[in-house]
């Protein structure tokens, strides 16, 4: 491509034509002057424009404040179930019916399960019967007998007493004759005996008749309500193995894992139960309201309290806070990895059930208040051989280093004990020329910032 094509003009505006080694002259001169112009405006940017705004950025202060700030411990957790148990029947026996499946909330005391009961039925109406069997029969000795019984025994021993008379006048009247020779002795033997039948008979009857008008013996009642106390246990006892085939959540949450449908035999044992096994030893898992168990370093469990509240943060929600308030602290420490902590439970205001157990969280609990304390940037503190302080921006303009007490560390600010009055403007950044010996009393350069 010529020059003719690139600048239509140039030749009127150069005055001749030019040949192609004037135009190759001319080419690389313009390349030249766009060099020099590009590089000077670069280092216009590099050495006056950028260290004006970087001395400016630099050299920035802030005033010294007084704020009112809380104070804050933050510990890790996880959130846990305050309760989780596996739910199992009292005795062995096949599933009936399942009322609930996994994630289902229930109420404490709602009914949940079913377990067979064919057998404990037929139990339960056997003690009934024997206990109406002794209730009767202590009933029967504690009213005595009936008067027409009484009137019939005393009939019977009147008609012995005939008899029994008529059997000794006929025994007197055999005697005589077996004295004159007239019956023989075994006739008069067989008469004694009649005699003595009859009299036996009358005793029978008459002690018989005293016990009815006596009525029943103590002993007999004692022993008579002891069988009813008997069968009254039997019978309760078969009610409570019945009463125990209806399964009840005992207390209220969410059921978490089931391990038995109907028609699995459960057999309550200690072992753990096998979601997918024939035979389990629980129905299921019931967990209830979930909180936070979050581990409060050592140095930090004296500013700990019932009733605190707290900020808990899930990166599963990230932006997202949930309140929440101590309530209980565990009077022993744990110990992992050399580190010693002390568990602190949280109760969580979760009303839609958004933290699930297990998940991980940052807890911060409010233990204190910093009233009306001196404060100054944490970036504006710096570390010095000689001790901790902060620049101050001076009237010339030159940063002047200041020892200052520090206290508690907040929000990114830092409680200023001594050292400033409050009236001052400490620099929160330096250019390096102010990092140097003579910036700082003593001649002691500055080492790092404080963090």
């Amino acid at each position: 491509m010529t020059i003719d094509k690139l600048y239509p003009n140039a030749h009127a505006f150069l005055g001749k034509k030019l040949s192609p080694s004037g135009i190759t002259q001319w080419f690389v001169r313009l390349v030249m002057l766009a060099l020099l112009l590009g590089g000077g405006w670069i280092a216009y940017r590099q050495f006056i424009v950028a260290p004006t705004h970087n001395a400016d950025r630099l050299l920035q202060s802030v005033p010294v404040e007084r704020k009112s700030l809380p104070i804050t411990v933050s510990a890790n957790g996880a959130v846990e179930p305050e309760r989780s148990i596996n739910v199992s029947p009292r005795n062995a026996g096949f599933v009936k019916e399942l009322l609930v499946d996994v994630g289902d909330s229930v109420e404490e005391g709602q009914i949940i399960a079913y377990m067979d009961d064919a057998n404990l039925q037929g139990q339960l109406t056997q003690a009934q019967g024997q206990l109406a069997a002794a209730e009767a029969n202590l009933e029967k000795l504690l009213s005595g007998n009936r008067s027409e019984d009484i009137a019939q025994a005393e009939a019977q021993l009147e008609e012995a007493r005939s008899t029994l008379q008529q059997a000794e006048l006929t025994f007197q009247q055999d005697q005589e004759l077996y004295k004159d020779g007239a019956i023989s002795q075994r006739e008069l033997e067989s008469s004694r005996a009649s005699r003595d039948g009859a009299q036996a008979q009358v005793t029978r009857l008459e002690q018989a008749l005293k016990l009815q008008q006596r009525g029943a013996r103590s002993e007999d009642i004692v022993q008579a309500q002891a069988d009813v106390l008997t069968a009254q246990g039997s019978l309760q006892s078969a009610q409570e193995q019945l009463d125990d085939t209806v399964i009840r959540a005992p207390f209220s949450g969410v059921v978490t894992r089931k391990y038995a449908d109907p028609g699995a035999f459960v057999t309550p044992t200690t072992a753990a139960s096998s979601e997918n096994s024939a035979t389990s030893s629980s129905i299921l898992s019931l967990a209830s309201t979930n909180q936070v168990v979050a581990n409060v370093a050592e140095t930090n469990i004296a500013r700990m309290e019932l009733g605190q509240s707290a900020i808990i943060r899930a990166d599963a929600y990230p932006g997202q806070t949930f309140e929440g308030q101590v309530v209980e602290i565990s009077p022993e420490s744990t110990v992992e990895q050399n580190v010693t902590s002390f568990e602190v439970k949280v109760s969580i205001n979760d009303p839609e059930k958004l933290l699930r157990s297990g998940m991980n969280v940052d807890t911060e609990f409010e233990v204190g208040q910093l009233d009306n304390a001196l404060v100054v940037p944490t970036v504006a503190i710096v570390r010095q051989e000689m001790g901790t302080g902060v620049f101050i921006a001076s009237d010339d303009g030159k940063p002047v280093f200041t020892l200052i007490e520090t206290g508690a560390n907040i929000d990114n600010y830092t409680e200023v004990r001594s050292g400033l009055t409050g009236d001052e403007r400490v620099l929160i950044s330096l250019p390096d020329s102010d990092r140097s010996p003579s910036s700082v009393p003593g001649g002691v350069p500055m080492l790092v910032p404080a963090r």
